[in-house]
């Protein structure tokens, strides 16, 4: 299996991105409080659940690309919990950090997969 490059997932994060915005817009209304906070707990929740529920988010549905584990079963819970909390190193600098690391992998892999164990691939 070969991983997704970085425009199609690019592409997937930044339409995640419009999606989380709304969510996390509507529920920081609603509740108040820190909006960063809540953005940080809604966008782990979300990440989480669809990769670990679905093996895409919405975003990742859209542009046909899936996560699953490494031996091509599909990405669990513990795995997808893992890949979500790298994301605040892998979204550094507007995920350039993620973006190198996927570009300097033989699989195409941010430093979440590396840790999860996971690729992000072309659904078929």
């Amino acid at each position: 299996m070969e991983g997704a490059g970085v425009g199609i997932r690019a592409l997937s994060t930044i339409v995640d991105g419009i999606i989380l915005a709304v969510i996390g817009g509507a529920i920081t209304a609603g509740l108040g409080g820190a909006h960063y906070l809540w953005s940080m707990l809604i966008g782990f929740c979300y990440y989480t659940y669809f990769e670990s529920y679905n093996g895409a988010t919405p975003g990742k549905m859209l542009c046909g690309l899936k996560v699953v584990k490494t031996d091509g079963t599909p990405c669990d819970l513990n795995a997808a919990a893992v890949r979500t909390a790298c994301r605040l190193i892998d979204g550094l600098f507007v995920y350039l950090v993620g973006a190198v690391l996927i570009w300097t992998s033989v699989n195409n892999q941010r430093l979440g997969d590396r840790l999860a164990d996971t690729l992000v691939v072309k659904v078929q």
